[in-house]
């Protein structure tokens, strides 16, 4: 893909820094300048992930990265990823990532940047979003067109609820700033409730039933539905990677990671980088959120948990 250059005296604007793409293919860059002209955006740069690296160190003003991503880039991406990180960690801006599915693994170590956000086969609408709150963190005016249309506003709505629930459901599991669940009393490994792998096991699949006769979206509580595979696989001795919990989460991917996000932030669950591949993440219980589900369990005893 070739690069469009930028000349030296295109580093200084007058008005708002653009965004700054950068796309693993033409169609992928061609994708993300679309959803960023019809968010309002001035577009800047447009690069290759093979270039990116080095042009995002000399770039002096930005409003936003936005990276496309079709296809895994190898090492290169690698070596963006951890530029990107180091940069929104700085405040320099805020990132957005939009990936295929199968790109979700590569990208879970950003998952403990609250200024990156990952899209995973998004829409339009989960597009528009990414940008708004970009525009929110960075105080960027946006003036949002066509990707905003009646067509979208219902799936924008949507979004909207969803990280009130988001905010609702963890306010619910707060107790205040930096504890994040429910004060518990600590227990010695012999007080620890007994609770089987198959037990859990058993609540997954009930839940899973219900969609044989009513349809998803009226049952969607992916907090929960992590909670609960994150357990099945800790008594299992299993280690889950970030991909894998999604797909428990039985909702979007990316409204799976939003939710995965903030139960990280939160302390409710913790990454663990994989030892054998520096591209790979592994999500687990913290302590406490293991404890409040042994003891939940414990105290329902045969009453149906779903």
């Amino acid at each position: 893909m070739d690069a469009i250059s930028t000349d030296a005296a295109d580093l200084h604007y007058s008005e708002p820094p653009p965004i700054l793409l950068l796309a693993s293919s033409d169609q992928a860059l061609a994708l993300a300048e679309r959803s960023v002209i019809a968010a309002g955006f001035r577009v800047g740069a447009r690069l290759p992930i093979e270039a990116a690296a080095v042009r995002i160190e000399q770039q002096i003003s930005v409003a936003g990265v936005w990276v496309e991503l079709d296809s895994d880039c190898g090492q290169p991406l690698s070596d963006l990823l951890s530029r990107i990180r180091s940069h929104v960690a700085e405040g320099r801006y805020s990132a957005v990532f939009s990936a295929t599915s199968d790109l979700l693994d590569p990208l879970a170590a950003l998952l403990d940047a609250p200024d990156i956000q990952i899209l995973i086969d998004p829409d339009e609408a989960d597009r528009a979003a990414a940008l708004a709150i970009a525009s929110a963190r960075r105080a960027i005016p946006l003036v949002v067109s066509d990707i905003a249309s009646d067509n979208n506003a219902e799936r924008l709505r949507q979004l909207s609820e969803e990280v009130s629930r988001i905010a609702s459901t963890l306010a619910r599991l707060s107790t205040g700033p930096g504890a994040p669940l429910r004060s518990l009393e600590p227990l010695s490994a012999g007080d620890v409730p007994p609770l089987s792998a198959d037990t859990v096991r058993s609540v997954i699949r009930a839940r899973r039933l219900r969609s044989r006769y009513f349809r998803n979206e009226l049952f969607a509580d992916p907090a929960w539905d992590m909670l609960l595979d994150l357990l099945q696989a800790e008594i299992a001795q299993l280690r889950v990677p970030v991909s894998s919990l999604c797909i428990a989460a039985s909702v979007p991917a990316t409204t799976a990671l939003r939710w995965l996000k903030t139960m990280v932030s939160q302390g409710i669950f913790i990454r663990r980088a994989d030892p054998h591949d520096g591209r790979r993440v592994f999500v687990e219980l913290a302590p406490e959120a293991s404890q409040a589900l042994r003891r939940y369990f414990a105290e329902v005893g045969q009453v149906a948990v779903i």
